[in-house]
């Protein structure tokens, strides 16, 4: 019951929201109603347009495709195409993203179904991390947002991979073979499934797009609100410390939960104060670990596993973009 009404409000929320800044946008200016918008917040509402008017389509086409996956692939037959050694499974797993693109918002509980049906639990959770990434379409928003700086998608994906696998193989030294999945789980979660394959398809991209949509709303928002109030020669301290900012724009990433179609755009407004290894730290740790999924995987995994896989992923990230800087700096 908590959680359907703090469903609700969110989705109300970001309702309101919405309306609110197309209203600015379209009829400030136009209406009898007199008032005076401080010059900040219309900043605001550019920016928050920009963000989501650029974003949409990238998030409409992920969202059918990520459908059309969970309705016409089984997971049995992903779990056959995975090589039966575990060091090269974690490996394979990670290019699983280029043939099937999910969204984060939807990985998770694909990943425990594959799991129960015998993948490799190490295996799955590279599965989890890179097909956010990993994937044409995330590729193509990236490159679209940042078309000045077209590396930075490259970049974002070789750095995914290596992330992923290096999670991969660390999570499964650690638990091996051991079942990671909570006995219990809520059927809540479990899809509804219907005789016609294509109705089905469009319940779980509409369900989908306006789940991930209202993060997409709130987290531009707040996105906006950071680039017009914060001091800027604060921000740009700290986006010029090498070892500092990629912490601060992974932080950002984890609390803002953007879906991975669409956070390319928020990042590259970004680009003005943080160097690129900042950015593609946004970029990688945000698409793999959020504030949303974050819940999502206690409720589906022991605590004690959740726990290691977060503070694994989380140094293997700040790693592998150290070495980032380090390499490109020194060329």
């Amino acid at each position: 019951m908590k959680r359907a009404i703090s469903n609700a409000a969110n989705d109300f929320f970001a309702f309101v929201l919405l309306l609110l800044f197309l209203y600015l946008f379209f009829f400030y200016g136009m209406s009898n109603i007199k008032f005076t918008l401080p010059k900040e917040w219309a900043i605001v509402n550019t920016m928050f347009l920009s963000i989501i008017l650029e974003a949409i389509p990238f998030i409409l086409v992920g969202v059918f495709v990520s459908a059309i996956i969970q309705t016409f692939i089984s997971e049995d037959t992903l779990r056959r195409w995975l090589p039966k050694n575990p060091y090269v499974a974690i490996v394979s797993a990670a290019f699983f993203g280029i043939i099937f693109p999910v969204c984060e918002c939807a990985i998770i509980p694909i990943v425990r179904r594959l799991i129960k049906k015998g993948m490799p639990p190490a295996a799955g959770m590279t599965f989890l991390i890179s097909a956010p990434i990993i994937n044409p379409v995330v590729f193509a928003s990236t490159y679209y947002a940042f078309q000045q700086k077209n590396e930075i998608a490259f970049a974002r994906i070789g750095l995914a991979f290596l992330v992923a696998v290096l999670v991969g193989l660390i999570m499964y030294r650690l638990f091996q073979q051991k079942n990671p999945l909570k006995t219990k789980i809520s059927s809540s979660h479990e899809h509804v499934h219907t005789t016609n394959k294509w109705k089905e398809t469009l319940y779980h991209a509409s369900d989908e797009f306006f789940d991930t949509g209202k993060y997409l709303l709130i987290g531009a928002f707040f996105t906006s609100l950071l680039q017009t109030f914060l001091n800027r020669n604060e921000l740009l301290q700290i986006g010029t410390n090498e070892l500092v900012s990629p912490l601060v724009m992974m932080g950002f990433a984890y609390m803002l939960s953007l879906c991975s179609e669409a956070d390319a755009f928020v990042a590259a407004s970004f680009g003005h104060a943080f160097s690129a290894g900042a950015i593609l730290a946004f970029l990688v740790y945000g698409a793999m670990l959020d504030l949303k999924n974050t819940m999502m995987l206690f409720a589906y995994f022991r605590a004690r596993f959740v726990v290691a896989f977060i503070l694994v992923l989380t140094c293997a990230v700040y790693f592998v973009i150290l070495l980032y800087q380090t390499i490109f700096v020194s060329l």
